[in-house]
């Protein structure tokens, strides 16, 4: 590395060291707010000393989802949770919630150490404390595991990738708001460069990493990619990396198959060989770094703004309840009243298509590092599809014709 760039490493470095607005908003909540979140102390031999807190609705589904949600730097599982409404979600649609939390022994920053080898390895340190929680939630609450998913926000953006490619058996899918890539960083330097100027790389390059990162040979987990156009925190080209990363993963093309907009920001999709959304990704135009905050389809609004919680006019956290399949019943006071036996199964799909796809000018993914601490098995998710080349021109009629835009010719 050049003395320049070895200057302006160090020169970044203090910047890490002072996440006021997270550790101000985490702070505010331990001051009077309450959560709802239930700490577990005992799930494992937790090699990446992490914290586990969770949420299980009283009035579940049987099996219930379960949603894995990782925080951003300088903020704690409680504090998220109060900002994007997770554990509101959870009550409002039945499904359970896994909030992973950092420890500042760990990490001066409070952030995952996405990019710490130790730490991003199948069996290994917080990957594998995350993956124990996990199994301590599915032996005690009746989880679907089926349905497991996962999300995060900047460091914790940049560890959902890291559990998606270390764990694809255990997730049926992911969304990476502000985050990485898989593979893209092994120490400090390589991340501060891959946030701030997110090096281009080959397709094939991105998806070998994480084929890599496992013995699993598909299907793989469907991914959601969430990024502010201006973000200065984390280059918004990272996104884009993060999207390659995936289709190549599961053998799609390099261009969407349909673009539109959502609550005014554009969307692009990526089908798979059946017309199902496998790949996703919404570009928050002119939104700096955070998690979009807004009103959602059915009216509600989940979470309150914050430092990087922002008030974008779209939901992120209910589109990706969405995208996971998880929004399809209401569960209002009388229906939470109701016999269980009344409960409609959380494994359902949603329709195919629901609204027109939208399009995403300039995807982006993003997170930051910071200093690095010292040093299962489950059922496949149903949806995704084996790598394999895709008729483009028959998932297009599929998908027509499943919203009704084109009549279904004779066999």
């Amino acid at each position: 590395m050049s003395l320049a760039k070895n200057v302006e490493f160090l020169r970044r470095l203090p910047k890490l060291n002072a996440f006021d607005g997270f550790s101000a908003y985490g702070r505010n909540l331990k001051r009077g707010l309450r959560s709802p979140l239930v700490e577990t102390m005992r799930f494992g031999s937790n090699p990446g000393a992490l914290r586990m807190f969770s949420f299980v609705p009283p009035n579940h589904q049987q099996p219930a989802a379960l949603v894995v949600v990782l925080h951003g730097c300088g903020q704690t599982a409680a504090a998220y949770d109060l900002g994007a409404g997770w554990s509101t979600l959870a009550k409002h649609y039945g499904f359970a919630l896994l909030m992973p939390e950092q420890q500042p022994a760990n990490n001066a920053n409070g952030c995952f150490n996405w990019f710490n080898p130790e730490d991003t390895a199948r069996g290994s340190g917080e990957a594998c404390s995350i993956r124990q929680m996990i199994a301590r939630m599915v032996r005690e609450h009746d989880i679907d595991e089926r349905q497991i998913f996962v999300t995060g926000l900047s460091a914790g953006g940049a560890m959902t990738s890291v559990m998606l490619a270390t764990y694809p058996d255990i997730f049926a899918a992911g969304a990476v708001i502000a985050g990485l890539p898989f593979g893209v960083a092994s120490n400090v330097r390589e991340a501060l460069n891959g946030m701030f100027q997110s090096a281009t790389r080959p397709a094939s390059e991105l998806g070998d990493l994480v084929r890599s990162a496992s013995n699993h040979k598909g299907p793989w987990p469907k991914v959601s990619v969430w990024h502010g156009s201006a973000d200065r925190t984390v280059n918004p080209a990272n996104a884009d990396e993060i999207v390659k990363q995936w289709i190549d993963v599961h053998g799609l093309p390099s261009s969407p198959m349909s673009e539109g907009t959502v609550d005014g920001y554009p969307r692009q999709v990526w089908w798979n060989a059946d017309g199902e959304t496998i790949v996703e990704s919404y570009t928050i135009t002119d939104m700096a770094h955070g998690t979009p905050l807004g009103t959602a389809d059915n009216d509600h609004r989940y979470g309150a703004e914050g430092a990087f919680l922002i008030e974008a006019g779209i939901s992120s956290s209910y589109h990706i309840a969405n995208f996971f399949g998880l929004t399809e019943r209401i569960r209002s006071p009388k229906e939470a009243a109701a016999p269980a036996s009344d409960a409609k199964p959380a494994t359902q799909k949603p329709p195919m298509i629901t609204q027109p796809p939208a399009p995403a000018p300039e995807v982006t993914g993003v997170l930051w590092p910071v200093m690095a601490k010292p040093n299962g098995h489950s059922k496949p998710p149903p949806n995704p599809r084996a790598r394999r080349g895709i008729d483009v021109g028959a998932v297009i009629t599929r998908a027509l014709t499943a919203a009704g835009l084109m009549k279904q010719g004779p066999e």
